[in-house]
């Protein structure tokens, strides 16, 4: 054989070798036996709770929606970000426009290893880089409370990506560096109770770390800068450092910050503002308890210097 040929040769099955790589590496995970069986029965009270902890009506209410239509999760809420538009679908119960024929293992299957029911890689826009870290029995039982919101008919706009962006199979790779359950920040192991709830519900269900952490040129969080505030992605602005360090909440008192959950003031009694009024809502919906848990994991986090651009406007309270 010719050294010509047998060079194509070679190229050709390493070619073939590779696609095979990557085709295997890129395979959408859905959960196991052992973690589908801690879903639970489910309980809609229980499943209240972690909805308003995850701020679900945020981006899948329609924009601007106030009083009961918070609950009509038609979608449409629009993150602009450095790949594309994308677009906060419906995920109310409606069967044909929404999700009402999922079931509960098809929400663990996207909430923690963003798996659609039909097997494809889900956007990471979809915060389950975040919801990662859930017991799955929390899902179990927001499962059971989203079948008890109204079913809203309309298909939320498609993402609007260009390519490579609009393929898929390629978050298989994205899910190798970012999708792990392990939590961010390692607290002492005799820290108190309310910081080690306030960290699951800050670094899981809240994924308070989605908007308040700079990301890299990959999109993923940069957790070395975690909850140092980054660029907002709706496009402009900036989402506040929260962590200590200068610029973020090292002022603020633990009570402080449960107060700015509860009411949306600041110690100054600035308002809340931008897109942190809509969570703020769904804070307020938390326990007391909830609240001071999550300020007691914001004060132990390590402070950062601000996480997004010198040149970003000065972030109000928001």
């Amino acid at each position: 054989m010719a050294p010509v040929r047998k060079l194509a040769v070679a190229a050709v099955a390493l070619a073939a070798i590779g696609a095979a790589g990557f085709w295997f590496l890129t395979m959408p995970n859905r959960l196991g036996a052992d973690e589908l069986a801690q879903l639970g029965s489910g309980d809609a009270k229980r499943g209240e709770r972690i909805f308003n902890a995850g701020g679900c009506t945020s981006c899948h209410a329609r924009p601007k929606s106030e009083g009961a239509a918070r609950l009509e999760l038609a979608g449409g809420v629009e993150l602009k970000t450095p790949f594309g538009t994308f677009v906060a679908p419906n995920i109310s119960s409606d069967p044909n426009d929404g999700i009402g024929k999922w079931t509960a293992e098809d929400l663990a299957d996207a909430m923690l290893r963003g798996v659609s029911p039909e097997g494809e890689h889900l956007y990471p826009a979809f915060p389950y880089a975040s919801y990662a870290r859930m017991k799955p029995s929390d899902i179990g039982d927001l499962y059971a409370y989203l079948k008890t919101l109204p079913a809203v008919a309309g298909k939320a706009p498609d993402h609007r990506l260009g390519f490579p962006f609009n393929i898929r199979r390629g978050l298989g790779l994205w899910k190798l560096f970012y999708l792990s359950k392990q939590p961010v920040v390692a607290l002492a192991a005799d820290a108190p109770e309310p910081a080690k709830l306030g960290q699951y519900l800050v670094e899981g269900p809240g994924h308070c770390g989605e908007c308040h952490t700079p990301r890299d040129f990959a999109g993923g969080v940069k957790k070395g800068e975690w909850l140092a505030g980054a660029v907002a992605a709706e496009g402009e602005g900036v989402v506040p450092n929260i962590t200590g360090g200068e610029g973020g909440l090292g002022a603020w008192s633990a009570d402080e910050i449960a107060y700015f959950l509860e009411t949306g003031f600041t110690p100054d009694f600035d308002s809340v503002g931008g897109s942190m009024v809509e969570v703020q809502k769904n804070m307020a919906q938390l326990s007391p308890e909830d609240r001071q848990a999550i300020a007691a994991y914001l004060k132990a986090v390590p402070p950062h210097a601000n996480g997004y651009p010198a040149k970003a406007a000065k972030p109000t309270a928001s």
